[in-house]
């Protein structure tokens, strides 16, 4: 079966949109593949704004995400493999969720596979996150 993380990250993004949020993704900065400006990271994690005012051409496909974005006024190309995404979450709202870890491999036929310990932790107080008000979520 295909990664259950692409199919729930399009839903959650949808549905944040579709209820006046702006999305925040939460990256984990040292997964294979990431390009993400990493002077902006806090203990290893990035906290983006994908809303549609903060990016440009969004693509979220099944292995991984890919934007256009601003940092200080320079313009960057993200790339976020479907691995580096921890969470999702509304800004406002602070629901979303916390994704469980998940082995990706690449295998010859360009299939994506993961393996599930079936963990789901909700970020707490004690997260590190570069945001001044650190994110507590409801899973949904």
């Amino acid at each position: 079966m295909n990664p259950q993380r692409p199919y729930l990250l399009r839903a959650l993004y949808d549905w944040l949109i579709d209820n006046d949020e702006v999305p925040y993704v939460v990256i984990d900065v040292s997964a294979p593949g990431v390009q993400v400006p990493a002077e902006h990271a806090v203990d290893g994690q990035l906290v983006l704004n994908l809303g549609p005012s903060a990016i440009r051409d969004l693509v979220m496909e099944k292995d991984f995400v890919m934007c256009s974005s601003r940092f200080n006024g320079r313009a960057v190309e993200l790339y976020l493999p479907m691995a580096s995404v921890r969470a999702i979450y509304g800004r406002d709202s602070r629901e979303g969720m916390v994704f469980p870890d998940e082995i990706f491999a690449l295998e010859a036929g360009g299939e994506v596979q993961s393996v599930d310990d079936g963990q789901v932790t909700p970020l707490t107080e004690d997260a590190d996150v570069n945001q001044a008000d650190k994110p507590s979520l409801r899973l949904v």
